[in-house]
């Protein structure tokens, strides 16, 4: 039976570290609830501006934007990896990770050059180790990412395309599909001529238009946009992913040393009874021994 003062010190140990996961589950879920609020303001806007967008592309106007043309050249391609600055989020790095490895490996055989842009410490890290030393990096973005802050990535990444220098980008993070599902995909965000009919809600379909003052500089302003968005759209949902996955882990590590501290504490009761029966034995012993 093991001593009853160690068991005694192991349980605090355990129950200080119950405070802590406690106290990173309450966090992480008001961090949670102000980043989804946010991830699902975002989603209506990026879901009509991409509609627009994909409506004016097949509205039969013979005005087109350069980021809507579709690059046959296999030259540059870019793959950007959002991670998170830090861990203790279960399995949230590990699989953006993965995917990341997984589709760079596929790029590199097609694509002459795969520059490798990474945002987040692990994300960082954990290709480093795999033997994929990020391009760029980023490792200011927390929680509530800005769209100040993407802007100037995205307009980098666009004239990176509309020059030449650039002929696909893949963006890998995780997306937000409700509050019990998150999945690490991979989305093509350059060219934007191939929309998805996921992010159209329901698909697009022919529509006649008339721009006001010229379709040109329609254009001009509302693709750009749509690109912004979209790629602030991926930092809002791996933002959001990031916390609901570590509320979990830190739910479960709270259930852990819950059964753990009553365990030990189990233990730590049959330890101190055996002691005090074992004391009261000797002390028997001794009353009988000056009897005799």
């Amino acid at each position: 039976m093991a001593n009853a003062k160690a068991l005694d010190k192991r349980r605090k140990s355990v129950r200080n570290i119950r405070k802590i996961t406690r106290t990173m589950e309450l966090i992480a879920t008001a961090r949670f609830k102000k980043a989804m609020d946010r991830a699902v303001a975002a989603t209506s806007y990026t879901q009509r501006i991409t509609e627009v967008v994909a409506n004016l592309a097949n509205s039969g106007t013979e005005v087109q934007h350069p980021l809507l043309e579709d690059r046959q050249t296999t030259e540059n391609a870019t793959l950007m990896v959002l991670s998170g600055n830090r861990g203790l989020c279960g399995g949230y790095n590990g699989s953006v990770v993965r995917e990341a490895t997984k589709h760079h490996q596929k790029l590199s055989e097609q694509y002459d050059t795969v520059n490798l842009v990474v945002s987040g410490k692990r994300g960082i890290t954990n290709l480093s180790f795999r033997g994929l030393a990020a391009d760029e990096s980023y490792t200011h973005f927390e929680d509530q990412p800005k769209f100040d802050e993407v802007k100037p990535i995205a307009d980098a990444l666009m004239d990176q395309f509309i020059t030449g220098k650039l002929d696909r980008l893949d963006v890998v993070y995780t997306r937000f599909i409700s509050s019990s599902k998150q999945k690490a995909v991979v989305e093509t965000l350059l060219p934007l001529g191939k929309i998805d009919r996921d992010d159209t809600a329901g698909g697009t379909t022919a529509t006649d238009y008339e721009f006001m003052p010229s379709a040109e500089s329609i254009l001009e302003e509302v693709v750009p946009t749509s690109f912004r968005v979209k790629l602030f759209k991926c930092f809002l949902d791996a933002a959001v992913s990031e916390q609901i996955a570590r509320m979990v882990a830190m739910k479960s590590a709270t259930e852990n040393a819950d059964e753990m501290i009553a365990n030990l504490s189990m233990t730590y009761n049959r330890a101190r009874q055996s002691q005090i029966t074992s004391e009261i034995m000797e002390i028997i012993g001794g009353v009988e021994a000056l009897k005799s």
